[in-house]
């Protein structure tokens, strides 16, 4: 299984439109070899370099595992999503407060359907354990300059 973005490459820079000294949207996100077992995919995108510990900027979960990419600023049809670390239910744009910051683009195929209601990163975690077959991850850079 593999995720990728065809505006960025793993380790390089995130591009201003998607963060907060841009736009704010969400980056184009595509999916390959997905099991053919998976009955779901999650995403969760998060920053472990921020000072307070690591930062929750968006959750997706029960995607189709039939579907290859999220185009930008929108989400798959029929998908759910988690709250972030700002409380909010929706992508939160990287915003990095001093250096540069990874932002890790997690991908899970799952062998079912998930039932939580607006999950945090943890309650979803739980949720995961014991039925995640496969995992793929994205890393992107930004710094504020």
């Amino acid at each position: 299984m593999k995720i990728t973005s065809s505006a960025f490459e793993n380790n390089s820079k995130i591009p201003t439109k998607y963060t907060c000294d841009g736009e704010s949207v969400n980056p184009p996100l595509s999916f390959i070899d997905i099991p053919t077992d998976a009955k779901s995919l999650v995403l969760i995108m998060d920053d472990p370099d921020a000072p307070m510990g690591t930062f929750v900027h968006w959750i997706l979960f029960n995607m189709d595992p039939k579907i290859s990419q999220i185009k930008e600023n929108s989400i798959p049809q029929s998908t759910a999503q988690g709250i972030t670390s700002v409380g909010k239910v929706a992508y939160v744009g990287v915003c990095p407060p001093s250096g540069t910051h990874r932002y890790f683009f997690k991908l899970y195929a799952l062998d079912t359907v998930l039932n939580p209601v607006n999950p945090d990163k943890s309650a979803l975690g739980k949720e995961m354990q014991r039925h995640i077959i496969d995992k793929a991850e994205l890393i992107g850079l930004y710094n504020r300059i």
